[in-house]
């Protein structure tokens, strides 16, 4: 079994790329939010660093065993913090991750500039062992802890014209010196559809290993979308906006042909430049074989409903 979990996703918390224009259970689902509920006892806590307290075990975790934390914070994409694998974590020291407020703004009853404090204490955080799988054909498994993102969401009351979510994160080039060059039109820009966000699975992860997020990894909050390729998951947000139409991402405006909107793991569409049936995973050495490439990074059960109709070689 490769996701472990007391009861399956139940058809309500699943909406099919047909069926999600149509709002209306989705935003009975809704309603029940508000802008800023009191801290329970459980609320997660957020040191500026070291250990994380009152960290839940997810049922939604896979059994692989996790990549060492070595493996997580020294080899990343974070283009931000440069090119190279180990450009992140060398140049993670220039991020200044605190203070930090996060803007929501569009088709919702409530936004604002929030702090993030108050963005995430009211949630109860959770350790959750996922997949990471990029387009470059490298994966991981990572130990995240976070929070769903429907989760947070609900607490803004999208409207019925909040067909989309869309992100970014910091602009500050004498923080980010990847953002001195023009290697994508910053800022970057990520989105997914209200239900890809409001998805179970989807979750904004505040810490790795039980841990505060190190800068490298996209502190002090990121998305992270397992069934799709790694560049979906943005980093270092600041904004978060519910939009009536498909937002722009950095990738598509980028290289449009390469790079599609979904980008949702599929080793039957192949990147333009090389194959994506398979994959080499991180921390097996040199001489490692390379492994098969899992539909949707293998959370087909759980996702796959959210593509009903759709042709996914044309919306790849």
């Amino acid at each position: 079994m490769l996701i472990k979990r007391p009861d399956p996703i139940r058809p309500s918390e699943i909406t099919s790329e047909s069926n999600y224009l149509n709002r209306r259970q989705l935003m009975a689902g809704l309603a029940a939010g508000i802008a800023l509920p009191a801290c329970s006892p459980q609320a997660a806590e957020l040191p500026a660093e070291g250990e994380l307290a009152n960290v839940a075990k997810s049922p939604y975790s896979t059994d692989e065993t996790p990549n060492s934390y070595e493996d997580v914070t020294t080899y990343n994409n974070f283009y931000e913090l440069g090119t190279g694998k180990s450009d992140p974590a060398r140049n993670a020291q220039y991020l200044k991750p605190r203070p930090w407020s996060i803007e929501v703004s569009g088709a919702a009853e409530n936004t604002g500039t929030f702090d993030l404090e108050d963005f995430i204490k009211p949630h109860q955080l959770e350790e959750r062992i996922y997949r990471l799988r990029c387009v470059e054909a490298w994966s991981m498994v990572v130990p995240w802890v976070g929070i769903p993102l429907g989760d947070i969401l609900k607490r803004f009351k999208p409207t019925s014209d909040a067909k989309y979510v869309a992100f970014k994160p910091l602009v500050a080039p004498e923080q980010l010196p990847g953002q001195r060059y023009r290697t994508l039109a910053w800022p970057y820009r990520e989105g997914l559809t209200i239900a890809e966000a409001m998805h179970p699975l989807t979750i904004m992860a505040v810490g790795v290993y039980g841990r505060v997020l190190p800068n490298q990894n996209g502190a002090p909050m990121r998305l992270v979308v397992p069934w799709k390729y790694g560049f979906k998951s943005i980093k270092s947000i600041v904004s978060i906006s519910f939009e009536r139409n498909e937002p722009a991402t950095s990738w598509n405006m980028s290289q449009p042909r390469e790079y599609g909107f979904y980008a949702n793991v599929n080793p039957e569409v192949d990147h333009p430049r090389w194959s994506q049936a398979t994959e080499r995973r991180i921390g097996g050495g040199l001489f490692a074989p390379r492994i098969d490439t899992q539909p949707f990074n293998g959370y087909g059960q759980e996702v796959a409903s959210l593509y009903d109709g759709l042709d996914l070689r044309r919306y790849f």
